[in-house]
């Protein structure tokens, strides 16, 4: 990724329940106050997924909060919000989506270099509870490797 990235926010729940098999980036179209408020950090992505729907990317339940200082014409928090990525990538997205029934979940969201808001997407398998448990494991022998090394210095 490019150096100058402002982290908006991350979606720890996705890592957790999903194995991330591959990563892409896409640009998201939101109005004005949406801007506003990914600035001031008021995002969620919790329960967010895509979907391809008529050969466009949709975001379905990624929880933008209203913006504070927006009028009357401020946005919905929970509105579908289209992905934009080149065709070519959103057909081979939908055929991997259908054929070996994975899934599509946002990672972070974050500004580029050029202050446009850009979507972490992965093609993601869900995780059973034994993979769940065997990440944890791994993840505390790894723990315990580390202090012993430390350790010895």
């Amino acid at each position: 990724m490019l150096c100058a990235l402002k982290n908006i926010v991350q979606n720890k729940k996705a890592r957790h329940d999903y194995a991330v098999l591959e990563r892409f980036e896409a640009g998201i179209e939101l109005t004005g106050t949406e801007v506003k408020s990914c600035r001031a950090g008021s995002v969620s992505l919790t329960d967010a997924y895509a979907v391809v729907q008529d050969g466009q990317l949709i975001l379905l339940n990624a929880h933008i909060a209203p913006y504070e200082q927006g009028n009357r014409n401020n946005h919905q928090p929970r509105r579908n919000r289209r992905l934009l990525m080149h065709k070519r990538e959103i057909l081979r997205l939908k055929k991997s989506v259908e054929s070996k029934g994975l899934t599509l979940v946002p990672l972070s969201m974050y500004f580029n270099d050029r202050g446009k808001v850009k979507v972490d997407l992965a093609l993601c398998r869900g995780k059973n509870v034994r993979d769940k448990r065997e990440d944890i494991k791994k993840r505390s022998d790894d723990r315990e490797i580390q202090r012993l090394m430390s350790a010895r210095r």
